[in-house]
């Protein structure tokens, strides 16, 4: 059975962008990065978070590693604002269209500014959320940046 298709698939179908899903169970509630990497196969490395923050009514996005923890200072500052924090999560759904666990970078109900950590221009190819918990899509990180009018920058927290 053809499970339907989510925003994010649709849209990248449409725009004829190549993607590989990947699904896996989520009924324990393990819809945190390392515990989705482990049940795709992928290392953690390949594999990125969609954050969705806010300075204000305006709604930034990023795309980091699943490992890796937002440096607010760089997020804020590629965004163009003076400080900038994580939307509360109750809020997710009316401002994307989207759950916790299940935010894609693609077909969000509005086209937010998005910055996609550099790490990933390096990979061939990166896992990110398809739209729906338990679903992930595999794409060439420049076809995401495209789609998502995204720019590449150094987004995540130096390591100790």
């Amino acid at each position: 059975m053809a499970e339907t298709k989510t925003n994010a698939m649709r849209m990248l179908d449409k725009a004829q962008v190549s993607y590989r899903i990947f699904t896996f169970d989520h009924e324990n509630g393990e819809v945190h990065g390392i515990a989705v990497a482990e049940k795709i196969g992928k290392p953690p490395s390949a594999v990125f978070k969609t954050l969705v923050t806010h300075h204000g009514n305006s709604l930034y996005i990023f795309v980091i590693p699943i490992a890796e923890e937002l440096d607010l200072k760089a997020a804020a500052k590629m965004a163009g604002v003076k400080k900038i924090e994580m939307l509360p999560v109750k809020e997710l759904l009316k401002w994307t269209g989207y759950i916790r666990g299940g935010c894609s970078p693609v077909g969000m109900k509005k086209l937010y500014p998005t910055y996609i950590d550099s790490s990933a221009a390096a990979l061939e190819t990166i896992i990110v959320s398809a739209g729906r918990l338990g679903t992930q899509m595999e794409l060439v990180p420049s076809m995401l940046a495209e789609q998502v009018s995204a720019e590449f920058a150094p987004l995540v927290k130096a390591s100790e």
